[in-house]
């Protein structure tokens, strides 16, 4: 089954093209099955294009989902138009009241700031506790994923001297986790971050590692007594993203190293590769099969 997005999002007409399984809310309606209802915490400074990346992913199962964008109430977005916020997004305020089967919360790039500091910190602290009573399985990236752990855990992010910055060999440490059915035993994984999780202090929390990677450390967490997984890094990434995001330092002076194994020969003139795309659908298809598969028929149930 198809995606249920609004046929004006960007998004549709990308994935359409694509041959991305789609459908409009009228569409949706005619089918007499219960969707399942995934929301985004949209972070990101670029929301359409994080949206159709999140979108892509979730679309590409055999179970009809209903997207909810969500945005934090008082944060305004500085690189989204006020008129796309206003037609697409909703505001945590106007869906507390509300269950979803599955949320994610995406990354930031406010990595260099204590989680305290973070203007919205207060309401995204309510958020996670929120989702222990209205949300089945919660998904956080990156940022999302350092901070939740450290809001439900107390397991610190540390700067690192550089960044760690583009795409590593990582080691699948539990291949009979259900969310890493069809897996390698070791895949590629693109990183884009300035801080890290320790494995001794994720471990000591009572929480599982079930990909990692000898170069960037941690990936992906699992934690059952919170209905949660944490991925630190950026599976969901387009082809260029990596590209997108080094090619603004370096016009910003920012100082940045080529993303490592991203580039052919690492040579940033030649087109990047794209060699995690199906480890991605994997991973997002295993994560909403999982949500299908234990979650309340009645949605009104979730959290009792």
């Amino acid at each position: 089954m198809p995606i249920k997005i609004p046929s004006k999002l960007p998004a549709f007409n990308v994935l359409q093209s694509e041959g991305v399984s789609i459908m409009s809310h009228g569409q949706a309606a005619r089918q007499d099955i219960r969707p399942l209802r995934i929301g985004l915490l949209n972070l990101m400074p670029l929301k359409i294009q994080t949206e159709t990346q999140f979108a892509r992913l979730i679309a590409a199962t055999p179970l009809q989902i209903e997207l909810t964008l969500i945005r934090m109430t008082e944060h305004s977005s500085k690189n989204t138009s006020a008129e796309h916020m206003e037609a697409f997004y909703r505001s945590f305020d106007q869906v507390r009241d509300e269950k979803f089967d599955g949320l994610i919360i995406t990354g930031a790039p406010i990595e260099h700031l204590p989680f305290e500091d973070v203007t919205y910190w207060d309401e995204l602290k309510e958020i996670m506790d929120w989702t222990q009573d209205n949300v089945h399985s919660t998904f956080g990236v990156c940022w999302g994923a350092m901070a939740m752990i450290y809001h439900l855990h107390g397991v610190k992010k540390y700067a690192l001297a550089d960044k760690a910055f583009g795409c590593f060999r990582h080691q699948v440490l539990n291949l009979s986790s259900p969310y890493l059915q069809g897996f390698s035993d070791d895949i590629v994984v693109p990183v884009s971050r300035w801080t890290e999780n320790k494995a001794e202090e994720i471990e000591a929390a009572g929480l599982e590692i079930l990909v990692n990677s000898e170069q960037s450390g941690p990936c992906l967490v699992e934690d059952p007594a919170h209905r949660a997984l944490y991925i630190f890094n950026h599976l969901e990434y387009d082809n260029h993203t990596l590209k997108q995001e080094y090619d603004r330092d370096i016009a910003n002076g920012t100082a940045i190293n080529v993303p490592a194994n991203y580039y052919p020969n690492d040579d940033p003139s030649l087109p990047p590769e794209n060699r995690w795309r199906s480890h991605a659908h994997l991973l997002y298809g295993n994560w909403i099969n999982q949500i299908y598969q234990t979650t309340h028929y009645d949605i009104s149930k979730i959290g009792t």
